[in-house]
């Protein structure tokens, strides 16, 4: 198979895309609005098929218009950006002490964030070598309600998004264990945000126990969760306070003020 160089430029194989990247190229090279007729001369692109773009663009919010006739990069990009600023951080801040934890327990450690009502896995620290263990795939996702890192996300949201959360997904379960039932999840969120931890006791999937813990940015705002999967009989509840350590470490590190 041919692979290719990273050196060289890849020009998009679909003609719209490239000629959106090229419009896009256009407005970050400028502080300040442009004219359609000068984004249109710099690329090269006829004013009817720039205008065409730009408007599809901005309907996404990643172009702005000021005034007409006139157009910017929109905040979309922004969100988007920091949105992937923001996981970056967290895993390169995570992964040492990620991979310290997993060498003192010899479970798999993972590193989830929020994504609407699930959780993702962004990160992991295991061993190949190990025996029975957990592994969660990065990239993989779960809902919140059944996850422990799912859990403490939840826990942060007043009551009301938690009551919108159960009725948009009615709280399904996966085993026989799974808290299906609301009044049964607001105590388990009570229990969490008391105690600053969450669990899963079989609640994703049968034989399978976790304990979670929260990793906090600058703003004191909950951004991630620090998680071990293990065995139920294996799960050790020694491990918590190492858990907890290696979570405050994290969030030390993205400049949390920990109390």
């Amino acid at each position: 198979m041919r692979k290719t160089d990273p050196g060289v430029h890849v020009t998009p194989t679909i003609q719209v895309i490239e000629r959106m990247f090229a419009l896009i190229d256009v407005l970050a090279s400028r502080e300040e609005a442009v004219s359609l007729k000068e984004i249109s001369e710099k690329t090269g692109l006829h004013p009817s098929t720039t205008h065409r773009i730009l408007n599809d663009l901005a309907t996404g919010r990643f172009v702005d218009r000021p005034v007409a006739g006139s157009y910017r990069l929109g905040m979309r990009l922004l969100e988007l950006g920091n949105l992937v600023k923001g996981r970056l951080n967290v895993r390169d801040a995570a992964l040492a002490p990620m991979r310290e934890l997993h060498r003192h327990i010899q479970q798999p450690v993972n590193l989830s964030m929020r994504q609407g009502d699930e959780i993702v896995y962004v990160e992991r620290a295991f061993s190949e070598r190990s025996g029975m263990q957990v592994v969660r795939a990065i990239g993989g996702h779960a809902p919140l309600h059944l996850t422990s890192t799912g859990k403490l996300f939840l826990a942060a949201d007043d009551p009301q998004r938690v009551r919108a959360y159960a009725t948009r997904t009615g709280l399904a379960g996966h085993t026989k264990n799974s808290i299906t039932q609301l009044p049964v999840l607001e105590r388990e969120l009570a229990k969490a945000r008391q105690y600053g931890i969450a669990r899963d006791n079989e609640e994703l999937e049968l034989g399978v126990r976790c304990m979670a813990a929260g990793i906090y940015d600058d703003q004191g705002r909950l951004i991630a969760g620090l998680s071990i999967s293990a065995p139920a009989d294996r799960l050790d509840e020694g491990w918590l306070s190492k858990l907890q350590a290696t979570a405050k470490e994290i969030s030390s590190a993205l400049g949390h003020k920990n109390l």
